[in-house]
């Protein structure tokens, strides 16, 4: 089990549970949609947020980018990080059929894969340094690489989140935040070229 010092925001009880088995944390659920018209969880997560910093960690569908967008347009810029998890395809062991996009939420990851989210949104985990990153990447370097703003910068974004094991429907701004989060800009201009995306 690892502590993390962020709270850790998910959107239902299973999702905690998952996560309550692998992080020592602070883990508030959603409920949901409930998030939309809940005032006092809102301002819990507002105050969490302002204390010790939350970390929204949503499945990869539509319903989880719709909630991880309200959050994140309801708490101080800066004081939320977002772990996202990969695309898998599959269903949860307790539900009859998969989602209506197909892919595992949070409670049907498999631990390390979490770990590895938390990790790579920038959660403060007790006992680990963790090296910051220069920051340095913006959107005009993402247009000079060909990730943004070009006929095929959509499809390029895809597979560069399929490589990180990212959700492939990020915005360009969300990307941004996760790759300056974790690279440089030489270590992205690497891993673009590794994957023959770039010459």
């Amino acid at each position: 089990m690892i502590k993390i010092k962020e709270a850790i925001i998910v959107e239902g009880r299973y999702d905690k549970n998952t996560l309550s088995q692998i992080v020592d944390a602070p883990i508030i659920t959603t409920d949901g949609f409930g998030i939309f018209s809940n005032r006092e969880k809102t301002a819990l997560l507002r105050r969490l947020a302002e204390k010790r910093g939350i970390i929204v960690l949503t499945d990869s569908d539509s319903a989880g980018f719709l909630i991880r967008n309200h959050i994140k347009g309801t708490v101080t810029e800066g004081q939320v990080k977002h772990a996202y998890i990969p695309e898998i395809h599959g269903k949860e062991r307790r539900k009859r059929a998969s989602s209506k996009e197909g892919f595992l939420g949070v409670e049907g990851m498999r631990p390390q894969v979490i770990i590895d989210a938390l990790r790579r949104c920038g959660a403060t985990l007790e006992g680990e340094e963790k090296s910051p990153k220069s920051g340095d990447i913006n959107k005009a370097f993402l247009y000079e690489i060909g990730l943004s703003g070009g006929e095929d910068s959509a499809e390029m974004r895809k597979r560069l989140a399929r490589k990180l094991g990212l959700p492939a429907k990020m915005s360009a701004n969300a990307l941004l935040d996760v790759l300056n989060a974790l690279y440089t800009r030489a270590e992205l201009t690497v891993i673009i070229c590794g994957l023959g995306l770039q010459e």
